[in-house]
């Protein structure tokens, strides 16, 4: 199904042409001006210089056969040469009628499907869920949502951080306090336990105490560095302890992930990759790409345009140990076997935009992806506080992410009970889905590259652009509806959108027939703050809609049943957007 914007800008194009004139100058866009029309078109102002008349005189001649379109009902030349436009009502509520009836909306699909790897979470082994993995989850989780949409097949991939130092500090200091464990007795020989040492309570106590001593204890961080080498070497013992934390760490993980609404199809970690890098730089080494510099394994990947010095990016460490760079690398040779994707997506903080790019140019360099294919990093701004400084708790430590989520929901919960209707066990379960929205709408509405402040308070009201807002809209058209079907004993679902009657129904109508092109600009661009700036808008175009329309109470039945079915049809919009940005409306606030 065509996009509204452009099925109007080619019937302007129709009346260019009639005209005389190359009807790619019939470009329709909606007007800046709504208090003088609908939406607007300059190509005469465009054509002017082509043609050589002055522009009123191309805009009089075309608007002449604008006229005769049915997809105007009204068209206004405006000096010096601007065609105003007002859509037809009936026009308009074809559209519409046709939307409602079409798989996704009227939205268009993918004609050519492509594979998506989806590199987002990126949280490390043995560590808390804090606030900073709010931002990679919530916008990787709704670009892989928006992917999905278009048509496209979507593999999405936490890719954990469990092999690295970390994971050495915490097997030292286990080693520390428990020596009597059988991981630690190289003459233990029997099956090691089934239950894990320590919980993760435990863990997220012994990770910060590690790094911290291994920051003053220069022998501490040398036998950490020695056990995270015995651990990638394959000891038997590390390994089977490493197998332990990896279980508590990812229980815990899903558990969060599960209150935010985020779901990985693969729950891969560096380690997946650790057997693809020796083979990975034995290709590197004797193509001849790769090269030692100062003992460290390196690939040149600057360019003669770049306007800053990218250096070159690092395989292997001068004793030889891999880096971020060479499991991102090996884990781009895994993608590429497994599922040879069209395109690799990453969203992670924009401050590893550098790293990105040495790691992008190395795989093309290398051969290590198949030509043609597609590496994306999307980089995220920081979440910040009130001060402008990065959120923390108010002791200034890094907040835990259920600690925020828990928040959220208990401030969503104190301003739901203040509805009498709402029972307390009722309030719980509208809570936590409210208190969703709020976190996920307040991340989503700001363009990911941008830091932005979260604020409780406004996040968590219903009034503005808010998600509670959003919701709030919602439940109003579901309660009308309700309230029909109790009324009328039809099912709305089963009625007919009518023309409009009304400047707020016409301006409602007009903001639902803009999903399709907002849904494929999000999709271009990869941006969840469009579907949010458009369901505000729609949500704004609706109340405005419903304060002035007293839908229930209206006798004429033909006019009530037709605005029952712009309702069933605006909170399918929503219902779809929402879904797609990752949270649900309740049935009652």
């Amino acid at each position: 199904m065509q996009q509204f914007g452009s099925l109007l800008s080619e019937e302007a194009g129709r009346a260019f042409a009639a005209a005389g004139y190359d009807p790619s100058l019939g470009k329709v866009q909606v007007s800046a001006r709504p208090d003088l029309c609908e939406y607007q078109c300059n190509g005469a102002m465009a054509g002017a210089k082509q043609y050589h008349k002055a522009p009123a005189v191309i805009a009089g001649e075309v608007a002449a056969f604008l006229e005769k379109s049915g997809a105007f009902s009204e068209v206004t030349v405006v000096n010096p040469g601007f065609i105003n436009l007002c859509v037809d009502e009936e026009f308009l509520k074809n559209y519409l009628s046709e939307m409602a009836g079409t798989e996704r909306f009227g939205a268009a699909g993918a004609k050519n499907p492509k594979t998506v790897v989806l590199d987002y979470g990126g949280p490390n082994v043995a560590k808390p869920l804090h606030v900073g993995h709010l931002r990679s989850a919530v916008i990787g989780e709704a670009i892989k949502r928006i992917i999905r949409f278009h048509g496209d097949k979507v593999i999405g991939d936490i890719h954990m951080g469990d092999w690295g130092l970390q994971m050495g500090l915490v097997i030292t200091e286990l080693r520390h306090r428990y020596p009597e464990l059988p991981y630690f007795d190289d003459a233990f020989e029997g099956e090691y336990p089934k239950e894990a040492p320590v919980t993760v309570s435990e863990l997220e106590e012994i990770y910060p105490f590690a790094s911290a001593k291994s920051k003053e204890d220069a022998d501490y961080y040398a036998e950490a560095m020695e056990n995270t080498h015995l651990l990638q070497e394959g000891k038997r013992g590390y390994r089977a302890l490493w197998e332990h934390i990896i279980n508590a760490s990812v229980t815990d993980m899903k558990r969060n992930y599960d209150h935010l609404d985020v779901s990985f199809d693969l729950w891969n970690g560096e380690s997946t990759v650790n057997d693809i890098i020796p083979e990975m730089v034995r290709g590197m080494r004797e193509s001849g790409i790769a090269y030692e510099s100062d003992g460290a394994l390196v690939v040149d990947v600057a360019k003669p345009e770049d306007a800053k010095e990218i250096p070159p990016c690092m395989i292997l460490k001068s004793d030889g140990a891999a880096l971020y760079t060479t499991t991102d690398l090996a884990t781009i040779v895994d993608r590429e076997k497994r599922f040879s994707p069209d395109e690799i997506i990453y969203v992670t903080d924009k401050r590893q935009e550098l790293h990105f790019k040495q790691v992008f140019r190395a795989a093309e360099k290398c051969g290590l992806v198949k030509p043609g294919t597609k590496l994306c990093h999307i980089g995220f701004g920081t979440m910040n506080g009130r001060d402008g400084k990065p959120f923390k708790t108010r002791e200034g430590g890094v907040m835990r992410l259920e600690t925020l989520i828990k928040d959220i929901n208990d401030e969503m919960r104190r301003k739901i009970q203040t509805n009498p209707d709402i029972t307390e066990k009722e309030a719980d379960a509208i809570a936590s889905q409210v208190a969703l929205a709020a976190l996920k709408y307040g991340d989503l509405s700001n363009q990911a590259s941008k830091d932005y402040v979260f604020d409780i308070d406004r996040f968590t009201s219903f009034e503005g652009n808010t998600g509670p807002y959003i919701l709030y809209t919602m439940v109003r058209i579901k309660s009308i509806l309700a309230r029909y079907r109790a009324q009328e004993g039809k099912d709305p679902a089963s009625l007919d959108i009518r023309p409009a009657r009304s400047t707020a129904e016409k301006n409602l109508m007009r903001s639902i027939a803009g999903f399709s092109q907002v849904m494929d600009n999000a999709y271009e661009d990869l941006a969840p703050h469009r579907i949010c700036a458009y369901i505000y808008e729609l949500s704004n175009d609706f109340n405005s809609f419903y304060h002035e329309t007293r839908i229930l109470s209206e006798e004429d039945s033909d006019r009530k049943e037709g605005w029952i079915a712009l309702l069933c049809l605006t909170l399918d919009i929503l219902e779809t957007c929402i879904g797609i940005l990752g949270f649900s409306a309740p049935e009652k606030m």
